[in-house]
């Protein structure tokens, strides 16, 4: 198990970020069969056949199971932290495809001699000269003919985290913003955050590993596709922690019956119940699958009839449920 020391400090110089090549190498896990797919099933077999095409194309994708996506030590460079919200893939990737040779090796044969012995064609692949140019155009294939695809409903989920986790971190510290990040992540009064790991269970007795964050703040990163915790905890990268976003699994919160959607339209009725967290036009009609003026419509109704509220932040509009709004969803009026 790690144990993260934070300091007040901490909270102030935490943030959050969006990584694209992150969420390309967690829904090639999906698609490869490596993880649930859980509320992904749909997606995962809509876009099997151009995955396994793919996988024909590029063995890099199939050699990547070696050395990503399992229990214990991980590379990373293969994904590295992102450093913003809005960075877009093509700039994630070329950090990436900066990677020097040595080190890709060193990270990569680190992690083979913890592991079962590989296959010959995937073990002449990975330490190969040309590992870190395979890697970039097996992931630079897959986001372009899969993931690319479905990017603004997968951003708006995670901006829609993003969002609702910083706002709680801000305005009430650690404790809140941990409070239903992952069971996998708890947070301590004592000042620290302890973070259990896949295959932590298999190493019985094994001391902690402790870190401190001294003021550098932690790096938040949502995750649509992984359904566990990860974390970035060398030296070399900004200590980060991905997780799963808030609400994949579940979805939003829908409205109990029909008579709502009966009432105010089903189009009216899924925005409002989208909005237990607060969203954009932009976000709501990338989420629900609207064109932004029919979303705009929906919230110019529900905002006249008070179930809807809107406050400008910046040069966006992010809308919230009243608490009529909030009780009509809940079934709570009579």
């Amino acid at each position: 198990m790690f144990r993260i020391e934070v300091t007040p400090q901490d909270v102030a110089a935490s943030r959050f970020a969006i990584s694209p090549l992150i969420e390309t190498m967690h829904a090639h896990w999906v698609l490869a069969g490596r993880i649930e797919a859980g509320p992904h099933r749909a997606w995962a077999e809509r876009w099997r056949g151009p995955y396994l095409r793919l996988e024909r194309a590029h063995p890099a994708l199939r050699a990547t199971a070696a050395i990503t996506g399992v229990k214990g030590d991980n590379v990373d460079f293969v994904a590295p932290p992102p450093s913003g919200v809005g960075v877009p893939f093509e700039t994630e990737l070329a950090t990436m495809r900066a990677t020097p040779v040595e080190q890709a090796h060193a990270e990569i044969a680190s992690v083979l001699a913890s592991r079962p012995p590989v296959p010959g064609w995937a073990r002449e692949l990975l330490l190969g000269p040309d590992v870190v140019r395979l890697l970039a155009q097996a992931w630079e294939a897959l986001w372009t003919e899969i993931v690319s695809r479905e990017w603004p409903r997968l951003h708006a989920l995670l901006e829609r985290d993003v969002a609702r986790r910083a706002g709680r971190l801000a305005a009430y510290g650690w404790a809140a913003a941990l409070e239903d990040l992952s069971r996998q992540v708890s947070w301590h009064d004592d000042g620290h955050i302890a973070i259990r790991m896949r295959g932590d269970t298999d190493r019985p007795g094994a001391p902690d590993e402790w870190r401190r964050l001294g003021g550098r703040g932690l790096l938040f990163v949502p995750s649509v596709f992984s359904g566990t915790v990860g974390a970035y905890l060398e030296d070399a990268w900004p200590y980060a922690l991905v997780y799963p976003a808030w609400g994949v699994a579940a979805g939003p919160p829908a409205p109990r019956g029909t008579a709502l959607a009966a009432v105010l339209g089903r189009g009216r009725a899924r925005v409002l119940a989208e909005l237990a967290v607060p969203a954009t036009t932009t976000h709501l009609a990338a989420l629900l699958g609207q064109s932004i003026g029919t979303t705009g419509g929906h919230l110019a109704a529900l905002r006249g009839a008070g179930l809807v509220t809107g406050t400008r932040t910046g040069r966006s509009v992010r809308y919230s449920r009243t608490p009529l709004g909030d009780a009509l969803v809940a079934g709570a009026l009579p």
